[in-house]
């Protein structure tokens, strides 16, 4: 070969190899800058509940064991590796357990099946892959044995725990002040009492409900207080009552309803709770407070201790008067000097509006409480 047609040759071979570098670099440079191909791109990460739970209900209930947050993330547990992988392509974190939702949920109504055994609770966990047991204070001993033999019978499936205290529903504190409706009239507890056999019975004004047989239950959740037993409402001038030896407006009502709980203070707000610790006669002069569903007063004075109120048709004898204000629906309320029980709301002038310091002008009548325990042989507690 000839010089010539040697380094003609030699150029071509270089030129060739030049352009198939320079088209490689230039593909590198182009898939650099294309973005990522759908199929290469990540899994959203799982985070939504609702949406683990229709991967859950699409895999089935034989191959899952339910779903559960772990460290701020959710996890579905499997059972097989299909499903563990159909988990993560969904961008969620699966775990392999050896029972399934449907194992786990037979173990369930076994215990079920055991009817009701005071003082347990089971249910399916699915971050242990385990019906958890759990048995508080009180359980009988047979019911435990109930448990334990549907326990031993499924080996590994039920985790059974002591727990050191009582089951028992969330009962409704109720206390002076709260709010009581009874055929469809609202008034308030004045005091809740207790009998010398510790019976406990709440009271409130007579002329809310005369009569005796009829239901009170709590204002705002209509839990049951309990049934009236007794009432009183003066009478006019035959003196149905004469303040001395007997009450003029009061109400004695059982305080034995199932979901609530007689306590022996006055509520004067949402976070403001006012002990009960003793009863006695009035003194005039004595600082007053007083509480009821729609109104409280602190700054009110007893003005006369024995006076007779014509009201309404209705003569009340021995009543005892203060200048604390007062609303429709706080009859029945308490008036305290302290934490001494002084008196049960009847009515008085028309405020139209009442608030913790507006005493001075008003003119409210109440039941002197202890003649109410003395005539019913009752006490605050």
């Amino acid at each position: 070969m000839g010089p010539e047609r040697f380094w003609s040759h030699t150029m071509r071979r270089v030129r060739k190899r030049l352009a198939q570098i320079a088209t490689a670099s230039l593909l590198v440079t182009i898939a650099a800058t294309l973005p990522a191909s759908a199929s290469s791109e990540s899994p959203k990460p799982l985070t939504s509940p609702a949406r683990a739970a229709a991967l859950v209900q699409q895999l089935g209930d034989d191959r899952t064991g339910g779903v559960y947050y772990k460290d701020g993330r959710l996890v579905v547990a499997v059972t097989d590796q299909a499903a563990a992988q159909a988990v993560r392509d969904a961008g969620g974190t699966a775990k392999l357990v050896t029972r399934s939702a449907s194992d786990l949920a037979s173990i369930h109504g076994q215990l079920d099946q055991l009817g009701n055994i005071p003082n347990t609770t089971w249910g399916v966990e699915a971050s242990t892959n385990q019906v958890s047991v759990e048995i508080f204070d009180g359980i009988a001993p047979a019911g435990q044995e109930r448990i334990e033999k549907v326990a031993a019978a499924n080996p590994g499936a039920i985790r059974i725990n002591r727990v050191d205290s009582k089951l028992k529903f969330k009962a409704t504190n109720f206390r002076g002040g709260n709010g009581m409706v009874s055929n469809g009239w609202l008034c308030s507890a004045g005091f809740n009492v207790k009998n010398r056999s510790g019976t406990l019975y709440t009271l409130t004004a007579g002329h809310c409900v005369p009569g005796t047989g009829n239901t009170w239950f709590v204002d705002y959740n209509s839990a049951k207080i309990g049934t009236q037993l007794v009432y009183q409402f003066g009478t006019g001038s035959s003196g149905g009552c004469d303040g001395v030896t007997r009450g003029c407006d009061y109400a004695v009502v059982t305080a034995d309803g199932p979901d609530i709980t007689p306590l022996g203070n006055v509520r004067f707000g949402p976070t403001d709770v006012r002990e009960v610790d003793n009863s006695r006669y009035p003194a005039e002069g004595e600082s007053t407070i007083r509480a009821g569903i729609n109104s409280v007063d602190t700054t009110g004075n007893v003005t006369k201790t024995n006076i007779t109120v014509n009201i309404d048709g209705k003569t009340l004898y021995s009543m005892m008067e203060t200048n604390n204000c007062a609303l429709a629906g706080d009859s029945g309320g308490p008036v305290l000097h302290g934490t001494t029980a002084l008196g049960l709301l009847s009515g008085g002038t028309d405020e139209t509006v009442c608030n913790s310091t507006s005493s001075g002008t008003y003119r409210n009548y109440f039941t002197k409480v202890q003649t109410v325990l003395d005539e019913r042989l009752l006490q605050v507690y």
